[in-house]
């Protein structure tokens, strides 16, 4: 085998800590795949315990923004799709409740949200915010449990980061200009993103998972707005792909110059397209359309009849869809990638996954 993929089978943490890990979004669960039974943790009392730390968007939020004064477009309040691993679900920063439930972890995701300030301003928080409620948590920890064992819990902590679609698509959502070049739009987030990963490792955060920015000018909302002779919108695919170019160097650099920096780097750009351009191969009978939602490829952000936009249709069967709404993927899409995040892999020969996967 080549060194990359001698590489990839590394482990980000060892298989002997307690790896805290359940996430789903406004719309996903995006660890999903095996079922699994309810479980009781108390990790006030486990010295080897994992803590997952969860930032960045919809794909990702577990309930904050039924929390805020918020847009039907912005709410997280569909349930989990399913369970990946035999642990509870990593709680939203805002849900009320028992903080113990936050011993293993917490989640900061917002649907919505972007590394820039400005991104759905207002209806969503933002990465610098979900920032500072970590850093809410990261003193309470300490408090909890003395400042040596709470940095030996940090340290070992994984940090999983999903950022940036919503600052390429929100100008096109909002039918406003950009700002700035393409490129200097790109290098405004990578630099916020930047300072949000130093600002984690500064406090104690060592391990880092992150999810690229899929090609968006394809998703179907986005596809609506295209040029009558372009196959997706041409401006948010190249954004998405001079945004996965810097992050990825980004990543490999602060490998390199941070001492006891690690990350996994998921290629969803990448595993996205392959099952669009040739969704019978992975199970599915449609790349293109949503299931649910109207208009051409469905692509009306209108499901649920809880939108704006009232009128939606819904598939027959989801699976055999890669889109479920006009902006999300459908729990089968999520399947197959929470596989490749949690044990790496290669498709077509091609990394997808590195130089860490998540396990």
């Amino acid at each position: 085998s080549t060194l990359m993929e001698k590489v990839t089978r590394r482990t980000i943490s060892s298989s002997s800590f307690f790896l805290c890990f359940f996430i789903f979004s406004s719309s996903i669960l995006f660890l999903a795949g095996k079922s699994a039974a309810k479980v009781s943790y108390d990790g006030d009392n486990d010295d080897n315990v994992t803590a997952l730390f969860i930032f960045g968007d919809s794909f990702l939020d577990a309930g904050n923004n039924n929390y805020i004064n918020t847009t039907t477009l912005d709410q997280a309040n569909f349930p989990p799709y399913a369970e990946y691993a035999k642990l509870p679900l990593i709680p939203p920063f805002l849900e009320p409740g028992d903080s113990q439930k936050k011993l293993c972890g917490v989640n900061f995701a917002s649907a919505g949200a972007g590394a820039l300030v400005e991104t759905f301003q207002g209806s969503v928080i933002s990465l610098r915010t979900q920032l500072d409620h970590y850093k809410k948590v990261e003193r309470l920890w300490r408090i909890k449990f003395g400042k040596e064992e709470s940095k030996k819990r940090i340290s070992r902590a994984v940090y999983l980061i999903s950022i940036g679609s919503n600052d390429y698509s929100s100008p096109f959502l909002t039918n406003q200009s950009l700002s700035f070049s393409m490129s200097q739009h790109v290098d405004i987030v990578i630099g916020n993103l930047t300072t949000f990963i130093h600002e984690i490792y500064k406090i104690g955060g060592r391990k880092f998972g992150f999810l690229n920015v899929p090609d968006l000018g394809c998703f179907p909302a986005l596809r609506i707005l295209k040029q009558k002779n372009d196959s997706c919108l041409r401006d948010a695919s190249i954004l998405a792909s001079i945004h996965n170019k810097a992050l990825s160097n980004l990543l490999f650099k602060m490998q390199r110059q941070v001492k006891g920096f690690k990350f996994s780097l998921f290629d969803m750009n990448k595993s996205l397209k392959l099952r669009m351009d040739h969704p019978s191969k992975f199970g599915f009978k449609e790349g293109e359309e949503a299931c649910c939602g109207t208009g051409k490829w469905r692509g009306v952000f209108s499901c649920g009849g809880k939108r704006i936009v009232k009128e939606y249709k819904l598939c027959e069967n989801p699976d055999d869809y890669i889109f479920w709404d006009s902006l999300h993927l459908t729990q089968n899409a999520y399947k197959q990638f929470a596989n490749l995040i949690w044990n790496g892999g290669h498709m077509s020969d091609s990394l997808v996954v590195g130089p860490y996967n998540i396990n």
